[in-house]
């Protein structure tokens, strides 16, 4: 097995390198840009050569940019027992988390969807996990699990996409229909069940 670059001699360099470059990418995607790694490599002001050695691609690059939100949980400390309540702290947390990473989540996005990728580049689980604990009072009344798919499947970047390319939603107004969303599909379960 091929041990990574960055895990070879002078490694705290090499780190300091690899976010640098990751960096410079989240800036250029931010400002509208897809960047190459000629592009990341320049932003970051270090040598094409080095930035290959890092990431060998695009793809790659791009990967590395997308937002990683190591939370458990987006509820407070104090969060309410009421599961819409639960809900609608966790939803509004979650949108404002996609507005604010949106540039590297379309980018994402428009890469999971190329011809012939072969590892996507969106990461599932997170949202659902989030979501999973903001419904968690009801665990014993319904498949939390089922409900919290369900719900993403409502929510996030592709929606944003759909509701803002498409419907012509402002964000603000797309970040309430989500929610609402949410909290339809959460009464809808209580009054009934998905099927398992």
């Amino acid at each position: 097995m091929a041990v990574p670059y960055e895990a070879t001699g002078r490694t705290r360099q090499k780190a300091r390198t690899r976010e640098a470059l990751v960096a410079a990418a989240r800036e250029l995607l931010a400002g509208g840009v897809e960047p190459t790694v000629e592009e990341a490599a320049a932003a970051a002001e270090i040598s094409r050569t080095t930035a290959y050695r890092y990431f060998p691609n695009q793809r790659t690059l791009i990967m590395a940019a997308h937002p990683e939100v190591g939370q458990r949980s987006l509820l407070p400390e104090d969060a309410p027992s009421d599961p819409e309540a639960r809900l609608e702290l966790a939803m509004r947390e979650f949108t404002r988390t996609t507005l604010e990473w949106e540039p590297q989540l379309r980018a994402s996005l428009r890469m999971s969807l190329e011809p012939g990728a072969a590892q996507p580049v969106l990461r599932g689980g997170r949202a659902i996990g989030w979501i999973e604990d903001a419904l968690e009072p009801l665990r014993d009344r319904l498949d939390v699990h089922r409900l919290a798919v369900a719900i993403r499947s409502a929510t996030g970047i592709e929606s944003l996409v759909w509701l803002t390319d498409i419907a012509g939603a402002t964000r603000e107004e797309a970040v309430d229909l989500m929610c609402w969303t949410a909290r339809a599909l959460l009464r809808t379960a209580l009054a009934d069940p998905p099927p398992p």
